[in-house]
């Protein structure tokens, strides 16, 4: 009897100490699991980049190991939600602007500023001919609703307003305009035939320089002030390191490719 109770006495002591090591073995594997595999990096991005991003989001993770979570909303939105504090890695613009008001606000990274991509504004119809090559269209009676982004929230809604003002159409079209909340908004006021025509984001119908549907003119940039998309890298980020690879992805030959496949050109400029 003594010596049975002595085996499980011992057969305790070592269960429990083979016990112990397992749940050291798997807290060491916790510790220095990649923190990319459970925090993905976040972007806040401007929504006529939308499907370009989606390209790029697939290529970037197939190769590298980081997973990456997109909001898309207007420049001026996701400029406010940062402001009050929301938890993005990088911020993708469609202007100049909010990026160097965030690096004035002591927001953002300044060296990691630059221009990602010029955008082209574009007047599209879901309707196949009631756009012209010239965009003649404006100033007739064809059409009834015209659609464009909020321009206090979206830099194409502003291009907008500038093509408009140069072909002296402010006051003749007022009475048809029809605000999206973004570029996404407005693109589907156009798709839905709310709206028979609209200022959308080049990218947004045009793939491979081939129409997706409907009517089209490319608008001049000499009848706007050139759309130049910064991104940065914010300053409450904790995977600096990690958001400075997607940077320098954002730059190199692939993502340049998938870029020009949407009607953008790349910029550097700081």
């Amino acid at each position: 009897m003594a010596r049975a109770i002595a085996f499980l006495t011992q057969s305790l002591m070592v269960n429990k100490a083979l016990h112990l090591r397992i749940v050291v073995f798997l807290s060491l594997l916790w510790l220095i699991k990649p923190i990319n595999a459970a925090e993905p990096l976040t972007l806040a991005v401007a929504s006529n980049f939308n499907l370009a991003m989606q390209h790029l989001v697939t290529e970037y993770e197939a190769m590298h190991k980081t997973p990456l979570q997109v909001s898309f909303a207007s420049s001026g939105k996701l400029y406010a939600q940062i402001v009050n504090g929301a938890p993005f890695d990088i911020f993708l613009s469609a202007d100049q602007t909010k990026p160097q008001a965030l690096i004035d606000r002591q927001l953002a990274v300044a060296s990691s500023r630059f221009t990602y991509a010029y955008g082209s504004l574009a007047l599209w119809s879901a309707k196949p001919e009631l756009v012209d090559s010239q965009g003649q269209v404006l100033h007739s009676n064809t059409y009834i609703k015209l659609a464009f982004a909020n321009p206090k929230l979206a830099p194409y809604g502003v291009a907008a307003m500038d093509v408009l003002a140069q072909l002296g159409l402010l006051v003749a079209t007022q009475q048809r305009w029809v605000q999206g909340e973004n570029i996404s908004q407005t693109y589907q006021f156009v798709a839905t035939q709310n709206a028979d025509l609209g200022f959308v984001a080049l990218s947004q119908i045009m793939y491979k320089g081939q129409l997706s549907s409907g009517s089209a003119w490319v608008v001049p940039t000499t009848l706007y002030a050139p759309i130049k998309q910064d991104a940065l890298i914010l300053n409450r980020s904790a995977h600096k390191a990690i958001a400075s690879e997607f940077m320098a992805f954002l730059q190199s030959p692939e993502a340049l490719a998938i870029l020009q496949n949407f009607g953008y050109q790349q910029g550097a400029e700081q």
